[in-house]
């Protein structure tokens, strides 16, 4: 038995959130590949997938306070193509930019995904999103059918704060309707999930794909999550 089914029978556990991006869904075939179609069409070509990822994650590394509006996303886009183009994207195609990452066809849902929601489903565990994201959001769960899965999905930019700050995990807590210790969150990054998840009260998992082993605390597949693997063995802290 899954270390979820054992708490959700003794009654510990009630709900389990998510967080979508790197958790849920991961954009297909990389941030890179997207930012480099896209400056095509505008004039901007020969720029490899490769240096695209590798400039936008030294951006999304260098951005402050990062609260995931429009324009952050422009000045983290020009900040990724500086030096690259004659005018910031942000004068040309950003627009174009932000759009595609609104369509579903931009992004990959995991495979581990639809059979751990179906299966968690099923034990009668409430399901809920607490994301970092943008107005973009909701409709793109939609149409990628994830939408259905979840009451509620608390998106930072509807609610005005982002993780770890507790309020977040606040605002989602409310809207279950549960007591914080009855609340597992999982995602993969460990301060934003983890540490933002245990600071307001909840149970955590950090999710971690790329893991040979999964330490305590871990696990490498959200399929643990209903499985009898070694999830079981894990401490959730809280």
């Amino acid at each position: 038995m899954s270390l979820v089914s054992r708490y959700a029978t003794c009654g510990a556990i009630r709900a389990v959130t998510f967080d979508v991006g790197g958790t849920l869904i991961e954009v297909s075939p990389s941030v890179g590949h997207v930012y480099a179609e896209v400056a095509a069409r505008h004039g901007v070509k020969s720029l490899s997938a490769g240096l695209l990822n590798r400039r936008f994650a030294a951006a999304w590394r260098a951005a402050r306070e990062f609260g995931h509006s429009r324009s952050d996303w422009a000045n983290l886009v020009d900040a990724t193509f500086h030096g690259l183009t004659d005018k910031a994207p942000s004068q040309t195609f950003f627009a174009e930019l932000y759009d595609r990452f609104a369509e579903p066809d931009a992004w990959r849902v995991f495979g581990d995904v639809i059979p751990t929601l179906e299966g968690l489903g099923a034990r009668r565990l409430k399901l809920g999103v607490i994301s970092n994201w943008d107005e973009r959001l909701r409709p793109l769960l939609e149409r990628l059918r994830l939408a259905q899965y979840f009451e509620p999905i608390v998106v930072s930019r509807e609610v005005g704060c982002s993780k770890p700050s507790r309020a977040i995990f606040d605002h989602a807590i409310q809207k279950l309707g549960l007591p914080p210790s009855a609340v597992l969150h999982v995602g993969d990054d460990r301060s934003m999930d983890v540490r933002g998840a245990q600071a307001a009260g909840l149970s955590a998992l950090l999710l971690k794909r790329t893991a040979g082993t999964a330490r305590a605390g871990q696990i490498t597949s959200l399929a643990e999550l209903c499985g009898s693997g070694e999830v079981g063995q894990h401490s959730w802290g809280g």
